[in-house]
């Protein structure tokens, strides 16, 4: 298969990425239909609300981004003129950025539909459809658990991938990705409901909307367990196994790619996934998907056209960072390959493209190189995609390279980062990690500004208000806190045993022993809750625990 997506799981020594079973194929053909204007739309600039969530119209007020005629939604009355034609044309969904509709219909039929005055021009998107394949859950295991007194320990093999970026040090600090919401474009996400590692996410209703434009409606749950592996590396939470690089963040789960053949229609599918991610509210998009050439009959692409403004992806891309997301994707696995340069829509301006290295920060083989077809420096950042770790639909930690992994977890800490300085645009989050990356002053086409830090990237914002490297040590059997010294975020309880699998008393004392802050927190069988307290003064404070008859105290100090 001449897939640039299959190509990263073979070229790129990815594993665990075993091809669906064939299913039998009914001719589908899937057109991009584009329209004239907006004309007699019953929408309007002024009335945004219509059109898009109070989320995603906060995350624009926030960085000055203007709502314009581009956001407005097609124009109905075309769409019905499309459906009225002869031959039963399906509008499978419609884009506002670019003005068009994506029609599923034969020759005939688009014949007629270019025909319609509304209709300024057509482009097939593929030939054929693979039904959905059968799907088997897989047997899902229980992963050994350790006592997670080291951060080692509570990372688990995802340890060093987080540490190279200081996204441990972010999680001390009290930013796991609270609040901020990742939408997450893959190919499947098999057995995610049910690992343990991902349980957290449901339990805590982190997961807000599930959309799969291969096959149509909400099913995500299935399919090619690649985005099982991304999504982990970003949402992975169970201390002292495996923990990802924002494992409190908000996700939305999106299947775009048909792993069976290779199109444009999965660029048109990431459109309609950018605009679903655009009105909910996403901050961050991350994505693991590359395309430079496509089965025949459809045209591939030549890296002239990775210009950022050829291919459908890197439009869409482009115009998703425009409305004030920060776009994540990986840069793709063409390195040591005749293609050797990155793929769309890692091209597009205005974006995070993310290289691959290993665990001591040299550029991993097979990692695609910039510059973009037009001269601009590709990848942005680089962060760990050889030997990283990720999990499996049953709940299994393994290693596997590729920039898809690098992605992710890079993702992961651009979510957290942003969460801990609210007030920066996306583009003001790229530029801050870029500007204090490790080749920030001498960048290039092999990893771009490098490798960034977390630590580094804060302290640069808050001179005043350093951050430490450090991460707590925490002994085993014992109630333990973090980050402490605390500031304004939550805080993170680490259980021992005797606490865990009862609902939790928690009150707070300060140096005099009043009681400042009370909590029931409800019953978990995880090392780790999270607290969340009222604001709290600077000083001293004790935090006493019970469940039952056993109750601890752990001290810690409130900056």
């Amino acid at each position: 298969m001449a897939s640039s997506f299959t190509k990263w799981l073979v070229a790129g020594v990815l594993t665990a990425l075993a091809a669906a079973p064939a299913a039998a194929q009914g001719t589908v053909r899937r057109h991009l239909v584009y329209f004239r204007d907006k004309a007699g739309t019953p929408y309007s600039v002024t009335q945004p609300q219509a059109f898009l969530s109070a989320r995603a119209l906060a995350r624009r007020t926030r960085q000055g981004i203007a709502v314009l005629p581009r956001d407005l939604p097609v124009t109905p009355a075309y769409v019905a003129q499309i459906r009225a034609v002869s031959g039963g044309p399906q509008v499978l969904y419609t884009s506002r950025w670019f003005n068009a509709a994506v029609v599923s219909c034969d020759s005939v039929t688009l014949r007629a539909i270019t025909a319609l005055p509304a209709v300024r021009s057509a482009v097939t998107l593929n030939r054929s459809f693979q039904a959905l394949p059968a799907f088997t859950p897989p047997t899902q295991v229980v992963p050994s658990v350790s006592a997670a007194t080291t951060a080692r320990a509570r990372y688990g093999k995802a340890y060093r991938q987080n540490e190279q970026i200081a996204a441990i040090a972010m999680h001390n600090a009290g930013y796991r990705g609270e609040g901020m919401q990742i939408a997450v474009f893959d190919a499947g996400f098999p057995g995610v409901d049910q690992i343990s590692a991902m349980q957290p996410a449901f339990q805590e209703q982190r997961v807000v909307g599930t959309r799969n434009f291969v096959d149509g409606g909400t099913s995500v749950y299935l399919r090619n367990s690649h985005g099982t592996n991304c999504l982990a590396a970003i949402g992975g939470s169970q201390s002292g196994f495996y923990i990802g690089s924002a494992p409190k963040a908000t996700f939305h789960l999106c299947i775009t790619e048909d792993v069976n053949s290779e199109h444009p229609i999965e660029e048109a599918n990431w459109l309609a996934a950018a605009e679903y991610a655009d009105s909910s509210g996403v901050d961050v998009i991350s994505s693991s998907l590359g395309y430079t050439d496509f089965d025949a009959p459809s045209t591939s692409y030549t890296y002239a056209d990775m210009n950022g403004r050829n291919a459908i992806s890197s439009r869409a891309a482009t115009m998703a960072a425009r409305v004030g997301m920060l776009v994540v994707n990986a840069a793709g696995n063409e390195g040591s390959n005749p293609w050797h340069y990155i793929s769309a829509p890692a091209d597009a301006d205005s974006i995070m493209s993310v290289g691959a290295v290993d665990s001591l920060g040299n550029h991993a083989y097979f990692s695609s190189y910039g510059p973009t077809s037009d001269g601009r420096i590709k990848p942005t950042l680089s962060a760990m995609g050889f030997a990283s770790a990720v999990l499996a639909p049953n709940g299994t930690a393994f290693r596997g390279s590729g920039t898809s992994y690098a992605c992710p977890i890079l993702a992961g800490m651009a979510a957290g980062f942003w969460q801990a300085n609210p007030a920066l645009t996306a583009q003001q989050v790229i530029l801050a990690l870029r500007s204090t990356a490790t080749q920030a002053n001498a960048p290039d086409n092999t990893m771009g500004y490098g490798i960034p830090n977390f630590v580094s990237a804060y302290n640069a914002l808050h001179p005043n208000a350093p951050l430490s490297t450090e991460g707590p040590v925490i002994p085993s059997g014992v109630l333990g806190i973090y980050p402490n010294p605390s500031g304004a975020g939550p805080l993170t309880l680490v259980l021992p045993t005797t606490l865990r699998g009862q609902a939790l008393t928690v009150r707070v004392l300060d140096a005099r022993g009043a009681v400042v802050a009370r909590k029931v927190l409800p019953a978990t069988n995880f090392s780790e809750t999270q607290l969340q307290l009222p604001a709290l003064a600077k000083g001293a404070y004790t935090c006493e625990v019970s469940a039952g008859n056993t109750r601890q105290n752990v001290k810690f100090v409130q900056q």
